[in-house]
């Protein structure tokens, strides 16, 4: 599997925010990563709407976790930003294919998917968040 850009910089502003106590903005972690204000506000977006992250405008407003860091679970968050993860299109689907009845490729893909997800279901936003510290060192 390979994650899209977008995935990349909606999973780095999840770990950005679970270094802040306080709200931050689109501004501070687009800087932070060196990318695109407008690529962080499009995730901010997708992030907000899938009930991970706050987002407040006006003054004193700004994003932040909706959720503590220990209850987002990477797999659901790739997923819902991904959106089909199939490593082939037969596996999601049914006889896609001359020899879907008898393909024993598709069952190992979709076990191998199966894994993944189950694996990445156990790691958790907490569990790759750098640390504050670590962060405010980056230039």
């Amino acid at each position: 599997m390979k994650l899209t850009t977008q995935t990349d910089y909606a999973l780095r502003t999840l770990m950005y925010l679970a270094t802040r106590s306080t709200r931050a903005n689109v501004a501070d972690v687009a800087t932070l990563y060196g990318i695109s204000i407008n690529h962080v506000a499009k995730v901010v977006n997708l992030l907000a709407r899938g009930g991970y992250i706050r987002s407040t405008r006006g003054i004193g407003g700004g994003i932040e976790l909706a959720q503590h860091p220990s209850e987002i679970r990477l797999g659901e968050v790739i997923e819902k930003i991904e959106g089909d993860l199939h490593l082939l299109s037969c596996v999601g689907e049914d006889r896609s294919c001359a020899i879907d009845a008898f393909c024993k490729l598709k069952g190992v893909l979709a076990e191998a998917e199966r894994v993944q997800r189950a694996y990445l279901d156990t790691i958790t936003l907490a569990d790759v968040a750098p640390s504050r510290r670590q962060l405010d060192r980056v230039d």
